[in-house]
């Protein structure tokens, strides 16, 4: 019996087509890949089959649950009544779909009780259960989603939606963020879903993550789709030049960057750094140079301290011990960060261009130079009109970059700055950061889970270590090691 029929769904936005119709089925046991590139329909798609488009997108076609069938864009309360019951998503921004105000085991418990029908004790057993299946510690059941790591929230986040036991998951974009070994761990546990007789979709443009999950693909591209086989069958042997072009962006098939000189200005040193949060050391005894023009990689496992390290450089976390020190001419805003969750960057209610002009006139930064910074960047100025939930994950991604660099940055914390991307948008994001070390003289702190990515662009790594198990629910806990 087939779980869910989608039935040429398409998404406008007044006059204009952002999706064109799409058809698809979920069988029970057989995983369906949706891939493509940022902005190319893959959200839109699943939003309409869920009923949770925004009031000022239109849907239309038709989607089939079981022998429930619904219109899509018709009727949101029909399509609420199958939420977390028959179908779940898995979301793409874990800070989006968490109460901030509340602790991350009692948002988990609450989907088992009000959802499932749990009593609050037993609910409770299996929220921490849940959670330490996803490698979090019992101090993350106590932590608030502003505590714990961009990883470590997307696992909370998992851990609500499937709280349900929705026999049909739509995981949107469910492994960004995540280190190697947490990406596997993800895909293991979708995939047992599908030994259960569910129905499972993944929206994603994790290469890595879609060759594990198999199953059927469509590709997506501009809204509309552009392929469509065996997930095997595709990656073994493209038809299309974008899925070609997409493959062959993955970072190991990257060139490797010309290292930078090591005879540049000293832009920041750490000196015998030891940082900790609640009581627990972190980074102890760091030394580091960064120096003009060139590229640190700072790669490690979720929640193991490299965005604390971040903190402490940009003077957002005083050190324990040791200090950081900057070069005496650098201006207060001469030092950036770009957080890994871009929702961070910017005000939820105002218009993005809104939010970009501000930040302009603080800096006297001309418009010209957000329009050429647009136009590097591959983003349409007519998302400037709309709210940071407007867009998709990495067209925030990329603005969030824009914003940092109207400061006129002399160095530049990019916490996994192209984790919400493409492949083929992350190469030329990465490409435009060493551009931007190489031409104006940037220093950049690179994070990324991908070693492949570091290895091709880095011209120095620091790398952290497994956090240890008492503070794994802990945000960005573990000790350093050099590489």
């Amino acid at each position: 019996m087939t779980l869910l029929q989608a039935t040429d769904i398409s998404v406008s936005d007044g006059a204009t087509r952002l999706l064109d119709p799409v058809s698809l089925r979920l069988e029970p046991g057989e995983p369906l890949i949706i891939l493509g590139e940022t902005g190319s329909g893959k959200s839109l798609l699943a939003q309409a089959i869920m009923g949770t488009l925004p009031d000022s997108l239109d849907a239309a076609g038709q989607v089939s649950i079981g022998t429930r069938h619904l219109r899509a864009g018709a009727d949101r309360a029909a399509f609420r009544r199958l939420w977390g019951r028959e179908i779940a998503v898995l979301p793409q921004e874990p800070w989006l779909s968490l109460d901030p105000l509340m602790r991350a085991g009692a948002q988990v418990a609450d989907a088992h009780r009000l959802v499932r029908g749990l009593p609050r004790a037993e609910a409770r057993q299996q929220a921490s259960a849940d959670l330490a299946a996803f490698g979090l510690g019992g101090a993350a059941m106590a932590s608030y989603p502003h505590e714990l790591s961009g990883g470590m929230a997307q696992r909370v986040a998992i851990a609500a939606a499937r709280a349900g036991g929705a026999p049909i998951v739509i995981a949107d974009e469910p492994t960004k963020g995540l280190d190697a070994a947490r990406r596997d761990d993800v895909a293991a546990l979708l995939l047992g879903e599908l030994g259960q007789g569910g129905g499972l979709m993944v929206i994603t443009h994790d290469l890595a993550l879609a060759r594990m999950i198999g199953g059927r693909l469509i590709v997506l591209r501009e809204g509309a789709v552009v392929e469509t086989g065996m997930t095997a069958d595709v990656f073994a042997n493209p038809k299309a030049a974008y899925t070609r072009d997409l493959i062959a962006a993955d970072p190991e098939h990257w060139p490797a960057r010309e290292t930078a000189a090591s005879v540049g200005q000293t832009v920041l040193r750490a000196q015998g750094l030891t940082l900790s949060r609640r009581g627990q050391v972190l980074i102890e005894g760091l030394d580091l140079t960064l120096q003009r023009g060139r590229i640190l990689g700072v790669t490690g496992p979720s929640g193991c301290g490299k965005s604390s390290l971040g903190d402490a450089l940009l003077g957002l976390l005083p050190p324990d011990a040791g200090q950081v020190i900057r070069a005496p001419e650098l201006a207060p805003t001469a030092c950036q960060k770009l957080y890994q969750d871009p929702v961070a960057a910017f005000a939820r209610k105002r218009s993005l261009g809104q939010s970009l002009a501000d930040v302009a006139r603080l800096h006297r930064a001309s418009a010209g130079q957000i329009e050429t910074l647009l136009a590097r960047l591959r983003l349409d100025p007519a998302l400037l009109v709309r709210r940071p939930d407007a867009v998709s994950g990495g067209e925030l991604q990329r603005l969030a970059l824009l914003r940092a660099m109207l400061a006129r940055p002399r160095f530049l914390f990019a916490d996994e700055p192209t984790s919400r991307l493409d492949p083929i948008t992350q190469r030329d994001v990465i490409m435009m950061l060493a551009g931007f070390a190489r031409e104006e003289g940037l220093s950049i702190a690179l994070v990324s889970h991908d070693a492949a990515l570091i290895a091709k662009v880095a011209d120095d790594m620091q790398q952290f270590a497994q956090p240890r198990p008492d503070t794994a629910g802990l945000r960005d806990s573990g000790k350093t090691m050099v590489a």
